[in-house]
């Protein structure tokens, strides 16, 4: 069964994650899982020279858990959904760590890309971690607003 989860880096893998869906009691009506995993970009999210040294993430963990859990259960009510499963790292991160891991099954393709996006979008939106880039520059925390236009290119 898919599950939620806040993780400390290295506590949840891509791997861990496929291998928990996929033992879903329905899995035989799936014919698509899509995944997305997040990692830590060198590109600071405000416009700037300077390069990303690390992340650190915060959280409220047992109001993040719960509001992890209500998407999910949201999710999985959807046509087409068999299971979902959203795991989210509150650590230090350096460049090229893994941030978010997130996996749709699905009985069909049309069904589990759509759901897959919006679960990254309703993660960053809805559910309270907080993100504080460090530059080699400077140390700021990324609002969670939903991304505009001229965004796009950073997502």
């Amino acid at each position: 069964m898919g599950t939620v989860g806040i993780h400390s880096r290295g506590n949840i893998s891509i791997e861990q994650v496929m291998d928990e869906i996929r033992r879903h009691p329905e899995a035989k009506r799936a014919g698509a899982m899509a995944t997305f995993v997040g990692i830590v970009r060198e590109d600071p999210v405000e416009s700037s020279s300077s390069k990303v040294r690390y992340l650190e993430y915060e959280a409220f963990e047992e109001v993040a858990t719960q509001k992890l859990q209500e998407l999910r259960d949201d999710l999985t009510k959807r046509e087409g959904i068999v299971d979902v499963s959203i795991h989210h790292v509150v650590d230090r991160l350096g460049v090229g760590d893994v941030s978010l891991i997130i996996a749709v099954l699905g009985t069909r393709r049309r069904f589990v890309f759509p759901v897959l996006e919006e679960a990254v979008e309703r993660v960053k939106k809805e559910v309270p971690i907080w993100k504080k880039e460090f530059t080699s520059d400077n140390a700021y925390w990324v609002e969670n607003t939903p991304p505009s236009q001229d965004s796009k290119d950073r997502q």
